[in-house]
């Protein structure tokens, strides 16, 4: 079984990378490498956040790595909170940085009283593989609830409801996120380049 480094210490994240690809590859985090540093994401673009972390591992490690950006992109709110969807409800007076729950009430208040509530999660995967750069995105587009749906999933999975469903991440079993999610649609074009 191939190994493949993925360069994030996020338990979500390894978790629905690992249920995607299966049994075809083994797939290592930051902590399993060694790497305990908090590697920078100083970009202003998904693809540059992505390709940061990769070389970082990269250039640190000397191991061939991939590594993910993910935006949630509200139509209302100009494509916020785009590459600050992991800190929006910190940035904004809301909790700490990474809480979940305090992202979704800063969301949903900055939403009240829109017209649209259209949006989309937007994933881009950075492959660095013998010094090369890949690039790989997935999109699904969705809407925001007005309240929380579902018990399973993370982050803004309780108020994103894809189109093709109708029901949010939250409230979908592993296997049908994964199976249109944004991480999952970058992650399969990433799963079909390693297989050529």
């Amino acid at each position: 079984m191939e190994t493949l480094i993925m360069a994030t210490n996020n338990e979500h994240k390894l978790r629905e990378i690992r249920q995607i690809l299966g049994d075809k590859y083994e797939v290592k985090g930051l902590k399993e490498i060694g790497c305990l540093e908090d590697i920078p994401e100083t970009s202003d673009t998904l693809e540059g956040n992505a390709l940061q972390k990769a070389r970082y591992v990269y250039e640190h490690y000397g191991l061939n790595c991939f590594a993910d950006d993910t935006g949630l992109e509200v139509e209302a709110l100009g494509g916020a909170p785009g590459i600050y969807t992991a800190r929006y409800g910190s940035m904004n007076g809301y909790g700490d940085s990474h809480d979940s729950d305090a992202n979704i009430a800063c969301l949903l208040d900055r939403l009240q009283g829109a017209t649209t509530r259209k949006a989309r999660f937007r994933t881009v995967i950075a492959l660095l593989q013998g010094g090369k750069e890949h690039l790989f995105e997935g999109i699904v587009e969705g809407e925001i609830l007005t309240e929380r749906r579902g018990q399973d999933g993370f982050g803004y999975d309780p108020i994103f409801a894809p189109v093709e469903t109708g029901i949010t991440f939250a409230e979908m079993g592993p296997t049908e996120k994964n199976r249109i999610s944004h991480r999952g649609r970058a992650t399969q074009k990433l799963v079909a380049f390693l297989g050529q």
